[in-house]
């Protein structure tokens, strides 16, 4: 077995060593300062034309606004919700040339030139579409949060049934797809509510479906 190491720190190797370490944090600072001072790469800024809700809307916001935040923020459509904030619980959906999005995973600058829907866009309290119609006659909300996200997405759900997109559940994929309650649920299942209103937002987009059928 090796005798121990007899280690000894002198005072003046010491005092050295402190000043080499305060004079190398010094140059850090200095340095990073001077990083802090560059000129940006790039605008910070950039300005997007979106049709929303069939009305062109220019806007000039900053690169990292998400286009949840551009909708509420700088549009005021705050129909859409801010749950997550993650692309978790589908309270942002709203629709993007035709498909529906999570727009809070979304940046606004990714989207000039597109079509943007939102709640606010499908109807109104005097004139609702048949789904806002459906999920008020089938008690398809509680607190209301998740409603405008659930609404744009079941919409989407049934047109994309329609459409013949399949889904995760869809059997076969040479035949017709049905509209069944096991399709239902597993193309609603990024929308959450909370409240666990499920059985009800279930039979809302039944009952819509089977009305346009």
């Amino acid at each position: 077995m090796s005798p121990p190491i007899d280690f000894e720190i002198r005072r003046r190797t010491l005092l050295v060593g402190t000043a080499a370490a305060a004079v190398g944090a010094g140059f850090a600072r200095h340095a990073s300062a001077q990083n802090s001072n560059a000129a940006p790469v790039g605008p910070e800024t950039t300005t997007v034309t979106l049709t929303v809700n069939d009305e062109a809307r220019e806007l000039t916001v900053d690169n990292r606004v998400s286009l949840l935040d551009a909708l509420r923020e700088h549009l005021h459509l705050t129909g859409t919700k801010k749950g997550c904030d993650h692309g978790q619980c589908g309270a942002c959906t709203c629709t993007v040339n035709g498909e529906r999005v999570n727009s809070c995973l979304s940046l606004a600058v990714m989207h000039d030139g597109d079509t943007v829907e939102t709640i606010e866009g499908i109807g109104t309290p005097q004139d609702m579409d048949p789904m806002q119609a459906a999920f008020t006659e089938n008690d398809g909300f509680q607190c209301g949060y998740c409603t405008p996200g659930q609404i744009v997405s079941a919409r989407k759900v049934i047109e994309e049934i329609r459409a013949g997109v399949p889904s995760h559940v869809t059997g076969d994929l040479s035949a017709e797809i049905t509209l069944t309650d096991a399709e239902i649920r597993e193309r609603m299942s990024g929308n959450i509510c909370r409240c666990g209103a499920y059985a009800n937002i279930l039979a809302a987009i039944t009952q819509v479906a089977e009305e346009q059928a």
